[in-house]
């Protein structure tokens, strides 16, 4: 309500000021035909219309790219939903009534959907498996370690995700195998990444040989640091004097780059990426505002930026191969918060 109030006020008071303008004019011109400014009337709204909002998000690709799967709020509580791309039509696929669910992604090869849930609004989140019979597994059963799920591996033979379960402080890196000849072996996990310093996975590259950590010092300044998991050794990417913020993104396809935000010696974060063997950075994008985040597309085609236009996100799409910025037309009027583009490269989702 207080919102709504705000909202209301603050548009009645630019109505004053523009009436109250258009009145000096005329008395300054001293026209002699004055004619009654006519006032828009704005749109009104009834609390049922305010209150009928459904929430959503989420838009993994099924492996055949045939539906999308999302989190929504359309029975009062998070549950996830596959909605069918040719026809429109949704489906309910977890009906919790108590815990809300959040859907994270359909696996690569079968239509197995990973979720994430928590008991009781307690934040100590668990992924669960829903198998496509319908049934439910919990991958991460420690009832005081929170786990988040940090993507799937390139070759999509397993996810990632972080714990905090060997210390409450830090979340080590985890690696979970999905498919095996074995069935003792699928779901099976192993230690990637053990976090004894506050250095918290950002990017993890195609081959898994590279990780970006990022260390927070303050809300205005950070370290990054890449982290070769054969040699063993963590190398500062951030050598910097002052305040400046880094965050990694993503990797190269062939491991050569880290691309990384930064505000270093600028007022607006930029994306420049990294050569991890002669260790020089060169600048890639820059925007007259912050770029939010930027990714690439699983084939390497296209690259995705967010920018965070005057409180608007505004999203460009590049074409890797050529450079050049994809025309994206007949687009709904509104503002674009979110892509996601299939495995394939030939389909796109967004809010």
């Amino acid at each position: 309500m207080a919102t709504l109030f705000i909202r209301l006020k603050t548009a009645s008071m630019k109505q004053v000021i523009q009436l109250s303008l258009i009145s000096a004019t005329i008395l300054w011109s001293c026209s002699a035909s004055q004619e009654k400014e006519k006032i828009e009337k704005p749109a009104s709204y009834t609390i049922e219309q305010f209150m009928d909002i459904n929430q959503i998000f989420g838009s993994s690709f099924s492996p055949d790219e045939s539906k999308i799967l999302i989190s929504s709020k359309e029975t009062g509580i998070f549950n996830a939903y596959q909605i069918d791309i040719n026809t429109g039509s949704t489906t309910q696929l977890t009906s919790s009534t108590g815990n809300a669910i959040f859907a994270r992604a359909y696996f690569p090869n079968d239509e197995r959907i990973l979720y994430t849930s928590d008991q009781g609004g307690n934040e100590i989140t668990h992924i669960y498996v829903r198998q496509v019979d319908g049934t439910n597994r919990d991958l991460t059963p420690d009832s005081t370690a929170k786990s988040s799920f940090y993507g799937w591996s390139y070759d999509r033979s397993k996810f990632y995700y972080g714990s905090n379960k060997r210390d409450p402080k830090y979340f080590d890196l985890y690696a979970v195998n999905i498919e095996s000849e074995s069935e003792s072996d699928v779901y099976q996990e192993n230690v990637l990444y053990t976090n004894d310093k506050g250095y918290n996975v950002s990017s993890i590259s195609t081959t898994g040989r590279y990780l970006a950590l990022n260390e927070s010092i303050t809300t205005n300044n950070s370290n990054m640091y890449l982290l070769d998991t054969e040699s063993g050794e963590t190398k500062l990417l951030s050598p910097h004097e002052g305040d400046a913020q880094f965050g990694a993104q993503y990797f190269s396809l062939d491991d050569s780059y880290l691309f990384y935000l930064t505000n270093e010696n600028s007022e607006f974060m930029h994306l420049r990426k990294y050569n991890i063997t002669t260790g020089e950075s060169e600048d890639i994008l820059r925007e007259d505002w912050d770029i939010s985040y930027a990714y690439q597309s699983h084939g390497g085609k296209y690259r995705v930026a967010a920018i965070n236009n005057d409180a608007r996100t505004e999203i460009k799409i590049f074409d890797n191969t050529t450079g050049e910025l994809l025309e994206l037309a007949n687009l709904p009027v509104g503002d674009i918060t979110s892509v996601n583009i299939s495995d394939s490269e030939k389909l796109m989702s967004f809010y």
